[in-house]
């Protein structure tokens, strides 16, 4: 038997995954991952955390498994994107915590570029919109805020990576600094249609080149890690940051295919071939995951507020004790009787990309429960959902493609069938959840396992990919069309004067 090991170091944990050739769990580990809030919207984690939770998490994996390190055939590594560290070459020591995406203290130079009259050039080099969210302006505050950095960087002293590159680093004890497109692409210093950090970018954010990992595409040899970590030299064969690794997992590898992970928040990202489109909706181009030299694009949207609405509802309503209790609770009445949550409680992102909206629950009446406000709250994620998908297809049709198809989908609450079947009968096609949905992990695998030669091609791939279940639309196209034209009138409740 054939197995890979996917490195899946998100915000929250780190995670390790054997899966064998057929893209089957083997065993798992996870461990969490302490976070650090130094002050509001700041959000920081340890490196060296990051690091010694993921070595662990790899080993005990292993161990569950029962297989030796030499028994894998390839590593893959994927990981929470935008995310910012910075370290001594000489030592492997971080100079600083690392500047989690979240974290929007860069805020203040992102609106100085935007000023200058910079959002132009840098989205049609880059595909982004100018924001803190992004790595470059982490990495500007870094060499500016540190004591002695910004130096120590002229000399050449430090290297800047996001958390795959330090993995990388850590794994090689110090060899290899390297990256891939797909994170490379997240850092606003990245050329997209030359694959090549952009050197007036750099000039533009006053950052040194030398700073900057060797870029390669997802599915190459990055690197063998050190036989003593895991007791053999085991080849890093496939990296990409964790939304392209769930669109490579879930088999979308062409123009059109798109997939939504329902997370805390919620990320769409629908393929679009070699072509580079700019979106007249809101939404941000990407370095999809590529196999070659040749350039991959996706249009990428994000939901601020997915799971985090059901977690509200616990914590904030005390609505419910437990989180799978939701389903439950929102079945128990047939609808949301009217009832509009948007739970815009940090603004809507894209299409909207209103900061300054706040959360509103409208439509209430004398009969209106706590079960209607649960249904709605479940809905809001179908309904933000169905907003980005509709922008994507606009942005489609208006390249010439045709509009999604199908939308197929992972991560936590995709195993919610009422939320799933809702989320059908507004876009008006199916659904289609897997059979594995750790498809962020299973996606580095794959990476892994095309550059190893465990698979021929993306074709083999795409034979593996399994649905569990198809969620087929059930309400006819004008119902569905006025429960969004009500959506979007209480989305105009939440921003109006």
């Amino acid at each position: 038997m054939t197995y890979l090991l996917a490195l899946d170091q998100g915000t929250s944990s780190s995670r390790s995954i054997v899966f064998d050739e057929r893209g089957h769990i083997v065993a798992q580990a996870q461990q969490e991952l302490p976070q650090i809030y130094p002050q509001p919207g700041w959000v920081e984690h340890d490196p060296l955390e990051i690091w010694r939770t993921q070595l662990a998490t790899a080993r005990y994996a292993l161990a569950q498994a029962g297989i030796a390190a030499n028994a894998l055939r390839a590593v893959g590594i994927t990981n929470q994107r935008e995310t910012t560290v910075l370290w001594n070459r000489k030592t492997g020591q971080p100079v600083h915590h690392a500047i989690v995406w979240q974290d929007r203290r860069a805020e203040p130079a992102c609106a100085q570029l935007r000023e200058q009259g910079h959002a132009g050039t840098i989205q049609a080099k880059t595909g982004l919109l100018i924001d803190a969210y992004f790595s470059g302006t982490k990495l500007q505050w870094l060499l500016d805020h540190v004591p002695g950095a910004r130096e120590a960087a002229e000399r050449g002293e430090l290297a800047f990576g996001t958390v795959d590159s330090w993995l990388m680093w850590q794994l090689t004890h110090g060899q290899r600094h390297v990256t891939d497109v797909s994170n490379a692409s997240r850092t606003m210093l990245f050329n997209v249609h030359t694959n090549q950090w952009d050197d007036d970018l750099l000039a533009l954010l006053r950052i040194p080149k030398s700073l900057m990992p060797e870029v390669l595409p997802s599915s190459a040899h990055f690197c063998d890690i050190n036989p003593d970590l895991l007791g053999h030299g085991i080849r890093v064969g496939g990296v990409a940051g964790d939304q392209q690794s769930a669109l490579f997992g879930q088999a979308c590898f062409t123009a059109g295919m798109a997939k939504n992970t329902y997370g805390t928040g919620c990320f769409m990202l629908m393929h679009t071939g070699g072509a580079f489109q700019t979106s007249q909706n809101g939404l941000l181009t990407t370095s999809a995951a590529q196999v070659s030299a040749s350039p991959e694009f996706a249009m990428e949207g994000s939901v601020f507020v997915g799971g985090a609405v059901v977690q509200w509802l616990r914590d904030g309503l005390r609505a419910i004790t437990n989180s799978s209790e939701v389903e439950s609770l929102a079945q128990s009445v047939p609808d949301s009787g009217g009832v509009m949550m948007v739970p815009a409680f940090t603004g809507l992102g894209a299409p909207y990309w209103k900061p300054d909206s706040r959360g509103t629950i409208t439509g209430l009446t004398r009969g209106t429960t706590i079960a209607h406000i649960a249904r709605a709250a479940l809905e809001s994620i179908a309904y933000q959902s169905a907003a980005l998908l509709q922008a994507m297809s606009r942005d489609a049709v208006a390249a010439g493609g045709a509009p999604v198809s199908e939308l197929r989908v992972d991560g936590g609450a995709c195993v919610n069938d009422l939320l799933m079947q809702f989320q059908a009968d507004l876009l008006g096609i199916p659904v289609v959840r897997p059979a594995v949905i750790e498809t962020t992990a299973l996606g580095a695998a794959y990476l892994a396992g095309l550059s190893s030669g465990v698979y021929a091609s993306t074709a083999e791939l795409s034979q593996l990919w399994r649905a569990d279940r198809r969620f087929v639309p059930t309400l006819g196209n004008a119902r569905a069309q006025e429960l969004m034209a009500n959506w979007e009138r209480a989305v105009r409740q939440t921003t109006a004067e």
